[in-house]
């Protein structure tokens, strides 16, 4: 393995972590920093969110689950299995597992399927495919995905 592809791993690694940490802590700008510029999220049950207006528009609201609250509910993301793959020095793709932890325990579950690309010195998401596997009945996002959709 050559040095470059051990500094893009760490570097994913590094932008899966902060991702969910800075969305748990209801950061947006950062959180949305972490897109490039036309960055997307899709979302199967809500569409495509493209840009960082409307990423920013996606997260407020996913965390109010469509009402007033500026705030997310207090939750707490886990990713597990990162895979990575590296499409040369500029690109790369990886697959990975999450469980969300909610004041009530477990809340929701699912996989992300992202795409990556280097700005500058600077991995970034491309694209984030956001499934959502299962739910707790009567749980956060059991209650606010219907209000988002």
């Amino acid at each position: 393995m050559q040095p470059w592809e051990l500094a893009a791993r760490e570097a994913i690694r590094d932008l899966v972590a902060r991702y969910n940490a800075l969305g748990d802590r209801g950061h947006w700008d950062d959180l949305v920093a972490l897109f490039a510029p036309n960055g997307e999220i899709h979302v199967p049950e809500l569409g495509d969110f493209v840009g960082h207006e409307a990423l920013r528009d996606f997260f407020t609201t996913a965390a109010s689950g469509g009402g007033e609250r500026k705030t997310p509910a207090r939750v707490w993301h886990h990713t597990s299995t990162l895979v990575i793959d590296l499409e040369g020095q500029e690109s790369a793709a990886a697959k990975c597992y999450y469980a969300v932890i909610a004041e009530g325990g477990l809340d929701h579950w699912g996989r992300y399927r992202d795409a990556y690309t280097r700005v500058g010195s600077t991995w970034l998401f491309a694209r984030r495919e956001v499934t959502v596997d299962g739910m707790v009945p009567g749980g956060w996002a059991a209650l606010n995905l219907a209000k988002l959709s």
